[in-house]
């Protein structure tokens, strides 16, 4: 299949203009390339359109989990037709096994994993097994190690009605490709016997299972079924099944395996005694001898992964496989918000390596276990085909790896321009901050300070003065903030006040003020990107202005200072030439809010019922559930919250 790409809208502002050279750099092997969109320019629906048009698969990288599902709802909207798929890191909880010398305290690894994810993960490596059409959006997770594809690819097998197998060599299949057994629940990557008939649930979907019947030893149908109802949904000709596991070999490739990781066991503990470290020597002889035992007999154990080498056939620090190589060679690599995920890939292999190292030192893995490992930035490098970086705030690595190929995205569909900015000298600056909340002219106002103490101080006076004011901080539970930006949103606060607003998700049209204090210090908070990102919170609304507090203009504060003007004078001469009147974004104050105003004040009148309660709790699990099913796992978390205040009569 080809990629359909389906929306109401058409390309508008430069849109058409940056899909052309995006396009146009990838034909012309221009293999590194740079979108620089302002915030609010619609940056997802152009890379969906050079998808459609360039009809490869596509990897799409973000930075965290929440960006990465919110870019994997809007493709799947945009591609419904179409393979889009989600792959971050399956755990829910996720502490790694590491060893603290300085206090003789091993930390052995606990992790919950999330089965939906994992379920999205097998979904995503079969799909770019079995066509083109693929859009996977993933986290950083994507550069860690993974089993080899050549061995996922080989231990899959097709099946076909006609097709003469045992029905004992099929269930020994399923087993070699880490089924198990299971005669009571249909869950993922298990299958259950009845008579004639073998059926299994795939690790991609574990909404149907599919129903082998045989006659004698040759698969007379095929059907696959819904795993609730037990009703036939169609009738196949063919199925192809994956692996359960990333890390599978068949059990003829096992045995020098096992060999192999003996042999390396035996000179590892040997090298212990000779330097006189009797217990690192005993603890790897253990552990490493259990694991293979688990691995003779299941094909599997806790923690294989360490032994990823062996099972991929690789040598000592070569690349180890990641998601990457389950692509073709010519796919297409978006990095969102890359000025924040390059250096996140930088930054992955050292903590990674010095954590294994203590492992490997003292006895509680072998050296192998420095295999499993994420790819190293270079090797990150060797994997880039054709790559766009997406950013409003580029860094200096993104526009050097172009070699001067920036597509410039500056024009919003809706006119919209980047906010005027003004900078006053920090003294009397309450003065002004009040007087500028104070203007009727003015409609809401956020202000962001450098430390939590100023935020909560200046919040305290404004409050003293009669100002509606609330403060977000990362200490309020993800419901309450969410109910505070509907709040400032409807009326009942003016102000809100913040440290790091950029992470809060702040995109809130009635803000027409962004009020900068400190605007002239050194550090994070104040570099030329944040500042550009904070000064973008002012760019929903057509009345937009930033304020900077400073007694002298910081290098950052010029730079970030000239960039929005160069972009506000692009706008602006971009509006006048076609007759644009620029237009506050509409944005439905629903949007922020999970409940009604009733639903809430129910839920926190500490007088209902205990049957209401239960009624209440239900309805919100119900909720929660669809959420998570939906991939809404930021809303899931909200509701999640919720419930639990609710339980603990909070």
């Amino acid at each position: 299949m080809k990629f359909e790409l389906h929306s109401k809208y058409e390309p508008a502002g430069d849109q058409p203009k940056a899909i052309e050279e995006l396009l146009y750099n990838i034909e012309h092997e221009n293999h590194h390339q740079v979108l620089l969109g302002a915030t609010g320019t619609g940056k997802t629906f152009t890379i969906a359109n050079v998808i459609n048009q360039h009809q490869k698969p596509t990897l799409i990288l973000a930075h965290n989990k929440t960006l990465a599902s919110q870019l994997y709802g809007e493709l799947k909207e945009f591609f419904p037709n179409n393979r889009v798929e989600y792959f971050v890191s399956y755990f829910d909880y996720y502490q790694p096994e590491a060893y603290l010398p300085g206090n003789d305290l091993y930390i052995e690894k606990d992790s919950q994993i999330n089965d939906e994810i994992e379920r999205l993960r097998h979904s995503a490596t079969a799909s770019l097994f079995e066509g083109d059409d693929v859009i996977v959006v993933s986290s950083v997770s994507c550069i860690y190690g993974l089993g080899s594809p050549i061995d996922y690819k080989n231990m899959a097998f097709s099946v076909r009605v006609g097709q003469v197998i045992n029905q004992k060599d099929f269930i020994y299949k399923l087993i070699e490709m880490q089924y198990s057994r299971n005669d009571i629940e249909a869950k993922r990557s298990t299958f259950r016997v009845r008579g004639d008939v073998i059926e299994f649930v795939s690790p991609q979907n574990e909404t149907v299972s599919y129903k082998i019947e045989f006659w004698d030893d040759e698969i007379e149908t095929i059907k696959e079924v819904n795993t609730v109802t037990g009703k036939t949904i169609v009738k196949l000709k063919h199925v192809v099944i994956f692996p359960a596991s990333h890390y599978v070999v068949d059990s003829e490739r096992m045995k020098p395996i096992i060999e192999e990781i003996k042999k390396d066991k035996d000179k590892e503990v040997a090298a212990f005694i000779s330097q006189g470290k009797l217990l690192e020597a005993q603890r790897l002889k253990q552990r490493t001898e259990y694991d293979l035992e688990m691995m003779a007999e299941v094909g599997y154990c806790s923690g294989i992964e360490n032994y990823t080498r062996y099972l991929s056939g690789l040598k000592e620090d070569q690349t180890p496989y990641t998601l990457f190589d389950y692509f073709p060679d010519d796919f297409l690599m978006v990095i969102d918000e890359s000025h924040v995920t390059i250096p996140q890939v930088r930054a992955m292999y050292n903590g990674d390596r010095a954590r294994k190292q203590n492992l490997v030192d003292y006895g509680f893995r072998l050296q192998a276990a420095l295999d499993n490992r994420p790819l190293r930035f270079e090797e990150f490098e060797q994997k880039i085909h054709d790559i766009v970086y997406v950013s409003a705030t580029p860094s200096s690595y993104e526009i050097e790896k172009s070699n001067g190929h920036v597509v410039q995205q500056i024009i919003r569909p809706t006119g919209l321009l980047d906010p005027e900015i003004d900078v006053l000298p920090k003294e009397n600056q309450i003065d002004h901050i009040i007087s500028t909340i104070k203007d009727p002219n003015i409609n809401k106002v956020l202000i962001t300070t450098l430390t939590k103490k100023m935020a909560e101080d200046l919040t305290d006076y404004l409050k003293e003065q009669g100002i509606k004011v609330a403060y977000l901080h990362s200490d309020i539970k993800t419901l309450e903030r969410v109910q505070i930006i509907k709040q400032l949103r409807g009326g009942k606060y003016d102000v809100l006040i913040g440290i790091n607003l950029l992470r809060e998700g702040l995109d809130i049209p009635e803000v027409d003020r962004v009020l900068i204090l400190d605007a002239d210090k050194q550090g994070f908070l104040r570099s030329t990107t944040s500042l550009i990102q904070t000064i973008g919170r002012a760019a929903r609304n057509s009345n937009g202005r930033v304020v900077m507090y400073a007694d002298k203009e910081s290098a950052a504060m010029k730079e970030a200072i000239d960039e929005t003007m160069r972009r506000r004078n692009i706008q602006i001469e971009f509006n006048r030439k076609h007759g644009i009147d620029p237009t506050t974004i509409q944005k439905d104050i629903g949007e922020f809010e999970l409940l009604s105003d009733n639903e809430l004040d129910k839920l926190t009148n500490k007088k209902f019922n205990k049957q209401e309660k239960q009624n209440v709790l239900d309805d919100l699990r119900r909720e929660m559930q669809k959420h998570s099913k939906d991939l809404n796992f930021e809303e899931a978390a909200r509701l999640r919250d919720l419930i639990m205040e609710i339980e603990s009569g909070r």
